[in-house]
């Protein structure tokens, strides 16, 4: 285990970019061979529109990533957090750490963002992808980042986790945000094992629906349990799925700058 621990602590940035377009370019060359849908669309168009999004994220992670990494420092210099005060071995803590940070990191702020209606606006943008694929997990807003990254920073601080432990989560959550968005046809006899621990493709494809009550389920990234413990699970046949958001014109989903002035647009509908 020090072995593992030691490489996650110090993990380079050139590593950890390898970890994120690595795995996207891999399930994105998956989706050519097994795809979900046949979408008639011109992938690298589709494609090119999401990384801008990404582009912001990761320079969003360079001008404000160092105030997460001095927190993770902070907490083990001070022996803070229920991970220093509850001694564990490493593998205990760090697998309940992990499990701990995917519900700060994802669960909790995606719940809210979809029931707080300033905080909907902005999480719009990334279910206005009427053409779901591994590329629609990068679409996120500015504003969602802040959300997101302020509720990771709050995780650990109540959990007092390490530098690697950090760096883990981080790769182990953009690996299943690949996973769980790629338009990649998984089995049903597969699939839904998978979902009884981990978020599996066809369960998070429900939460891409165009409408709810669906579009309100499966709000976890890496672990399922988030959603079985609180009642937010739902199971559907991805055949029936229509991806977008019925209060939006899904031709605009590729208009790069309406989707950054989306979250204030007032005339858009919304019912949260």
């Amino acid at each position: 285990m020090s072995a593992f621990e030691a490489f996650w602590t110090h993990i380079s940035p050139l590593q950890r970019i390898g970890i994120l377009m690595g795995g996207m370019i891999f399930f994105w060359l998956l989706e050519g061979y097994y795809p979900l849908f046949r979408f008639s669309f011109n992938r690298y168009r589709h494609a090119g529109v999401n990384l801008v999004f990404l582009a912001c994220t990761l320079l969003l992670n360079v001008l404000f990533g160092l105030v997460t990494i001095r927190v993770c420092l902070f907490v083990t210099d001070q022996h803070w957090g229920l991970l220093n005060w509850v001694k564990l071995p490493v593998w205990a803590g760090w697998g309940i750490g992990l499990l701990l940070l995917d519900f700060f990191g994802q669960y909790l702020p995606h719940w809210l963002m979809h029931h707080v209606k300033f905080m909907w606006r902005f999480h719009m943008v990334h279910h206005s992808d009427t053409k779901v694929d591994v590329t629609t997990g990068t679409r996120h807003h500015p504003g969602e980042w802040l959300f997101r990254e302020s509720s990771v920073v709050l995780g650990i601080l109540v959990l007092g986790a390490p530098i690697g432990l950090y760096f883990l989560y981080r790769g182990m959550s953009a690996l299943f945000t690949h996973f769980n968005h790629a338009n990649i046809r998984v089995p049903l006899w597969l699939d839904k094992p998978i979902s009884w621990v981990f978020v599996s493709p066809n369960m998070h494809k429900a939460h891409h629906h165009f409408e709810r009550p669906l579009t309100d389920t499966n709000y976890g990234n890496i672990f399922s349990v988030w959603d079985r413990v609180f009642g937010t699970f739902a199971y559907a046949d991805p055949r029936n799925l229509r991806y977008g958001l019925d209060v939006l014109d899904d031709s605009t989903d590729e208009q790069t700058g309406y989707q950054f002035k989306l979250p204030f647009n007032k005339g858009i509908k919304t019912d949260y």
